[in-house]
């Protein structure tokens, strides 16, 4: 690792895309962070051909989610519904009944451990099959079968309901990571953020590989130097930095990485203790949610450094802000120009194609050949 340079500051200076929200008052940006685009272009217009990713994807937050409560949801460009039984585990399946088709979503009623359809009451466990019907002594067995396409596997971890997603339906094939700082009783509960982009998850994970754009959309003091390792299902990176804070310079480390293709998490240490668990799920393959959810250690939060550990979050969301004014109307290069000092984006890019599968990958990837030909 080579000398460390000035790449954060938490004072982070004013860069072009704040032209375009330095108006915004603290309750509009808040809104133009979840609002649709203005003058917004298409997937087909900005060459968005990426399908959406597998892997595991946050549905909600833990707390989002009472004994008994239905949820209903829209991401993987499918209706969904989640719900949690009374023996406490979130379950989650497509929203439309197989019966006649009613969203679950809405009406629906929690019974026992199982989901209640409002149309007919039919009654459906979290595999998918039916457990029950009100007005009939039997049940159509092909109903009463396990279903890989209505249902999803679901795990509850760091304070989040998560679900697998797999475009033909296959099993997990890696698990989430979990973090012991979350819900420990040094480390103060989640401040919640969100971002709807409008833009694919491959896109927004690749902000990671892109060396040169912290300087330009961040206004870093320099190009951050760092190695980016990929193994397996996942890419951790390690940035010695000397921090700008108010307090001057400060020295510290930032790790992070990304467990399959929904789970970047990044430690910040030195300047404050603060982990960053994020949420990345895909709505459809040119919309994304992403949720930030900070956990810090109280000693730092609560004492002397409090200010400066607000601050900390505070700069961090200011940055996604400043990627997302890019993202929101970005066109994919399918075969960038890249050139020295760009970073390892073409390393990322064939990394993240591990988690594409199905006909529309298949067809992705068809046309990748098709452009490395010409």
């Amino acid at each position: 690792m080579s000398e460390a340079v000035d790449i954060r500051d938490t004072r982070t200076p004013p860069v072009l895309v704040w032209d375009q929200l330095k108006k915004l008052d603290k309750a509009a940006l808040a809104r133009w962070r979840l609002e649709p685009v203005v003058n917004g272009r298409s997937a087909e217009e900005r060459n968005i051909t990426v399908p959406m990713p597998f892997g595991w994807f946050v549905m909600c937050y833990s707390d989002e989610l009472g004994v008994g409560e239905v949820k209903p949801l829209h991401y993987f460009e499918r209706e969904l519904v989640a719900w949690r039984g009374e023996d406490g585990e979130a379950r989650v399946l497509d929203a439309y009944c197989p019966h006649l088709g009613a969203h679950m979503g809405y009406g629906g009623k929690v019974n026992g451990n199982h989901i209640q359809c409002p149309l007919h009451s039919w009654q459906w466990n979290g595999h998918g099959a039916a457990v029950g019907i009100p007005y009939s002594k039997t049940i159509p067995p092909a109903m009463k079968r396990p279903c890989r396409e209505r249902a999803y596997p679901v795990r509850e971890a760091n304070g989040f309901v998560w679900a697998w997603y797999h475009p033909e339906n296959e099993a997990p094939s890696y698990e989430v990571a979990e973090f012991e700082e979350v819900g420990h009783p040094d480390w103060t509960g989640y401040e919640k953020h969100e971002w709807i982009v409008h833009g694919p998850m491959q896109t927004i994970a690749e902000n990671g590989a892109d060396s040169a754009h912290f300087k330009y959309i961040h206004g870093v003091a320099d190009y951050p130097d760092y190695d980016i390792r990929f193994e397996g299902h996942r890419r951790t990176a390690e940035v010695r930095v000397k921090m700008g804070t108010p307090r001057g310079t400060v020295d510290g480390k930032i790790a992070y990485g990304v467990d399959g293709s929904g789970q970047p998490w990044t430690r910040f240490t030195g300047m404050c203790e603060t982990l960053l668990v994020t949420g990345v799920t895909p709505v459809a393959r040119d919309i994304t949610h992403l949720r930030f959810a900070f956990t810090q250690l109280k000693a730092d939060r609560d004492g002397p450094r409090g200010g400066l550990a607000r601050a900390v979050i505070k700069d961090i969301c200011k940055q996604l802000d400043q990627d997302k004014v890019v993202w929101d109307r970005q066109k994919y290069i399918e075969a960038p120009p890249l050139c020295a000092g760009d970073g390892p984006i073409n390393d990322f890019r064939n990394f993240f194609r591990q988690f594409y599968a199905g006909p529309e990958w298949e067809k992705y990837r068809g046309g990748i050949r098709r452009s490395v030909s010409r």
